[in-house]
């Protein structure tokens, strides 16, 4: 089988599971099988937003992130479920289980997707064989669908997976970019959201063809870094390697500070707390970064340390989030003793380009509605300074 492997590059797959808390929901309740049916943050009212559905609803027009009332008035008979954090969190670790069955080198993307490299595991059988098994063992055991990409590196077994839904497999080499990838529009290339593609059309560009082929002078002027390795993209080149560790990295972003004098003014501890988690919002915002855990360091005056965490349902930003999350860490875990130095520091980050809110989306209108908001804030402060807008009157 070493023959359908390459001599000096890499098969990488990429499991893409199909309408994953629906298909789990309709695993664990077989009459749900075959029925239009959706998972919403908050079915009961009409301002509840989809998380996902089956793709019998989707015949009818349903889609993520659509409301519950949008979603009834296309669908009148859809059927309405609660999301089961506990029950998809089992399935995930069921997917990955069975994933490493056939290598080492898995890599989790997320709750229902990730990379494998398979580039040793010939003796299995050909890349196509070996994606066909996982797909197969996937159902049979699991009653789960999914897509898989075959292809040398990530980026082009991501796109390869979003080709054929549900249980597609596709295999893409780099011969087939011109056919294949480049004719297609900018909206559908991975790691382009709407903002960027409006961006790249405004400047002429309609396809991926048209980006892998633009000037790098000019999509550094409109992106900067960021333009540079998504020509690269384009262009299917991508040397990132399948990390199984990734998940587990200790990539980390925030601030601490010692205070002028030992403190044992609730006020004015959270006030520290509330700048400690700006600050680490800024510098999550310019790693492109989003944070699943949000942990607090606080130091008594004895110099004795402890650091409590909480790991997070969505990865969060905005400082007002991570300040809630700091907070109730520290109102519980605070013993009353003066306090030399406080921290606040966002674990387990995640990408923001691959940053979704996969379980509860209770909070996605509003997040939806502030976020202009926040961006504006945002540049008046890189502009201007950290004091630029401030909440309310500052007092001297």
């Amino acid at each position: 089988m070493k023959q359908y492997y390459p001599k000096n590059g890499r098969v990488i797959l990429h499991v893409d599971m199909n309408s994953f808390f629906a298909s789990v929901e309709m695993a664990y309740d077989s009459t749900l099988k075959g029925k239009p049916i959706a998972v919403a943050g908050n079915p009961e009212e009409r301002k509840g937003i989809i998380v996902t559905c089956s793709y019998e609803a989707r015949k009818f027009g349903v889609k993520t992130t659509m409301s519950v009332w949008e979603a009834k008035k296309l669908c009148p008979q859809l059927i309405l479920l609660r999301p089961n954090f506990s029950r998809y969190r089992e399935a995930s670790d069921a997917m990955f289980l069975i994933l490493r069955q056939y290598s080492d080198l898995v890599e989790p993307v997320s709750i229902d997707e990730g990379y494998i490299d398979i580039t040793e595991s010939y003796q299995l059988g050909s890349p196509f064989e070996i994606a066909a098994m996982i797909q197969n063992q996937l159902v049979n055991e699991l009653d789960l669908p999914s897509s898989i990409g075959i292809a040398p590196n990530k980026f082009l077994a991501k796109m390869a997976s979003d080709m054929k839904k549900p249980l597609g497999i596709t295999v893409l080499r780099k011969r087939d970019i011109p056919t294949v990838i480049w004719p297609l529009p900018l909206i559908e290339m991975h790691g382009i959201g709407m903002k960027t593609a409006d961006k790249l059309i405004s400047a002429g560009m309609k396809t991926i063809g048209d980006l892998a082929h633009t000037d790098d002078l000019q999509i550094e002027m409109l992106l900067g870094i960021r333009g540079a390795k998504l020509k690269e993209r384009a262009n299917g080149i991508d040397l990132r390697k399948v990390d199984p560790n990734a998940a587990n990295d200790n990539k980390s972003a925030g601030s601490s500070t010692t205070l002028p004098k030992d403190s044992t003014n609730q006020q004015e501890l959270l006030k520290v707390l509330e700048k400690l988690s700006e600050e680490t919002s800024i510098r999550l915002k310019k790693k492109n970064y989003l944070t699943k855990n949000v942990s607090i360091t606080i130091r008594y005056k004895n110099r004795s340390t402890i650091t409590r965490s909480r790991k997070l349902s969505n990865p969060i930003v905005h400082h007002k989030d991570i300040y809630s999350a700091a907070k109730l860490l520290f109102l519980k875990h605070w013993n009353g003793n003066p306090i030399r130095l406080l921290g606040v520091t966002g674990q387990d980050l995640i990408e923001q380009v691959n940053a979704v809110e996969q379980l509860d989306l209770f909070s996605y209108t509003k997040a939806a509605e502030k976020e202009p908001l926040y961006q504006a804030l945002e540049k008046l402060r890189e502009k201007y300074g950290e004091n630029a807008v401030t909440k309310g009157i500052k007092k001297k």
